[in-house]
């Protein structure tokens, strides 16, 4: 049996094989102490072997409750993923591989590689509603990708969607996808309406040196970009720099800030309670926001989420604070499982690129009703 990780965004190290048992451990973020993400291929396996795999740092991982009914993500093709019996005890986390075919991939959450990501971009530029602006460079050189969707008037509400500032979080990307598809469809009358009115700025991958480097929190310089939106620099984290200045030129009426949560099994929404300059009508703004998106999909609820943060408490070096702080404005933070949804199990599949993907086309039609209603 062989196991590596050097590819887009594979990360794992090797401790040790033998016929009962392999010991594997998690790799650290590059320069940071985070670690949790793992995307790794087993070939050579011995067909209808007993193949046990240990990860035996699991306990020392970033949030290591999120691995309390966790089920690994698997695939014979690293197209096509499934989930198998996982189990943690003793900051453990142990899986017995299939052993049906001679190789095949393991992972913390079905990728989004930087190839996807430059076909859903390239893809994107060919339609005629779609402009691709070059927002900035990474740190390493990589360009970072503005989607301007619609017609930039004036007059037309600003609606803006971010994703993975933290790079393992690839469900962000999946969602931005979809949402995409569904905006371009020139045939849905839901994004044809949106658009006559709405112009859409996405950046569908905020920290592309994090996502190759098979990193889950951080850029190649070990910043987490969801913490620098109160002061970013053009060295440490240009893609937040760049985007804020761009927020100013353009405006923000509307902002989702993708990711995934490692250990709440939902899907649920940030509030602005807590910003200094909250303004009397947001709370009220933000209930109907997540009623009418409720009334879309089972998919979305807002009973299991994050405390909301005291009065004057709410910490503005995160995106969604500082934005709905700095514009006045509907600013959310998205979160989505890396577990399965407990609002609909799924014990095959549990929640992945596919859902993620419905998730991202169904909040077109919360954005259109909201802004429809006068909340934005």
């Amino acid at each position: 049996m062989h196991i590596h990780s050097n590819f887009d965004a594979g990360n794992i190290n090797v401790i040790s094989i033998t016929p009962q048992q392999v010991e594997l451990t998690i790799p650290k973020d590059t320069n940071s102490d985070f670690l949790q993400w793992f995307y790794f291929k087993i070939s050579d396996i011995k067909l209808g072997s007993s193949q046990h795999i240990q990860i035996t740092n699991a306990g020392e991982s970033a949030f290591p409750d999120g691995w309390e009914n966790y089920r690994v993500n698997v695939s014979y093709d690293n197209k096509n993923w499934f989930r198998i019996d996982t189990r943690y005890e003793n900051g453990v986390l142990a899986f017995d591989i299939p052993t049906d075919q001679k190789e095949l991939y393991v992972a913390y959450f079905e990728p989004f590689s930087y190839q996807q990501h430059i076909a859903l971009v390239e893809t994107a530029s060919k339609s005629s509603l779609c402009t691709v602006k070059t927002l900035c460079k990474t740190p390493e050189g990589k360009p970072v990708e503005l989607l301007v969707i619609g017609k930039p008037d004036i007059n037309n509400k600003k609606v803006w969607f971010i994703a993975r500032q933290h790079p393992g979080e690839t469900m962000a990307e999946w969602f931005i996808q979809g949402l995409v598809e569904e905006l371009l469809n020139e045939s849905n009358n839901n994004s044809k309406s949106l658009l006559e009115n709405h112009c859409f700025y996405i950046i569908p991958n905020m920290n592309i040196d994090g996502s190759i480097a098979g990193n889950l929190r951080v850029n190649g310089l070990g910043i987490n970009y969801n913490r620098e939106w109160e002061n970013p620099s053009i060295e440490n984290s240009p893609e937040v720099y760049y985007c804020l200045k761009k927020m100013d030129a353009i405006g923000v009426d509307f902002l989702m800030d993708v990711h995934g949560d490692e250990a709440i099994p939902y899907n649920f929404v940030t509030s602005l309670m807590g910003i200094p300059n909250l303004r009397s009508d947001t709370i009220e703004k933000e209930h109907r926001f997540k009623q009418l998106w409720m009334s879309i999909t089972s998919e979305f609820q807002d009973k299991h989420r994050y405390d909301n943060s005291l009065p004057g408490k709410a910490n503005l070096k995160v995106c969604s604070k500082q934005i709905g702080e700095r514009y006045g404005n509907m600013s959310y933070t998205l979160e989505m499982p890396f577990k399965d949804s407990n609002a609909n199990p799924d014990l095959n599949f549990g929640w992945n690129g596919k859902r993620s993907m419905a998730f991202g086309s169904s909040v077109l039609k919360a954005i259109k009703l909201s802004s429809k209603e006068g909340l934005f």
